[in-house]
């Protein structure tokens, strides 16, 4: 069974990745975990929902560039068939940060999707060891994608 990873571009905004590059990243991203089989969902909202969602969910005002999802394992559904969960990413914040970080849009996109997948992997950087170790998988696989460092001053 190969990936399947569900797009929603939600955002309005007009500048988003297509739904087949989303899939490219989350895809590299889930081979070099290993997990061919995953099922994941991936959507673009706009700043108003991205708000309610970091709100309600982080307890955080404003908007954010991403938030992931993880789905807890459900009772009686094998492993195989568990879904991973939900990444949100909003496109003007992306947009925003690339410009301010001297970074391309698709890049940062990238690199972004790369880094919810490694979320609901249980991946994560509250720690300086943890964000080391996710940080290396993620320059990992954006290299395979063709995408520089992103942790690397421009």
């Amino acid at each position: 069974m190969d990936a399947l990873i569900e797009v929603q571009l939600a955002s309005g905004y007009g500048e988003e990745p297509t739904a087949e590059q989303v899939r490219h990243w989350a895809g590299a991203a889930l081979a070099a975990l290993r997990d061919q089989d995953a099922c994941l969902t991936v959507r673009t909202v706009d700043e108003t929902e991205m708000t309610a969602l970091n709100t309600r969910f982080r307890d955080r005002c404003g908007s954010t560039n991403v938030l992931s999802f993880p789905v807890e394992a459900l009772p009686g559904v094998p492993e195989e068939a568990h879904p991973l969960g939900d990444i949100v990413i909003c496109p003007p914040v992306v947009e925003r940060e690339a410009t301010t970080q001297g970074k391309t849009l698709e890049d940062h996109f990238a690199h972004l999707v790369v880094h919810g997948v490694l979320h609901l992997h249980g991946h994560d950087h509250k720690s300086d060891a943890e964000a080391a170790v996710m940080e290396q998988l993620e320059t990992e696989v954006l290299a395979t994608l063709g995408v520089k460092d992103p942790y690397q001053p421009v």
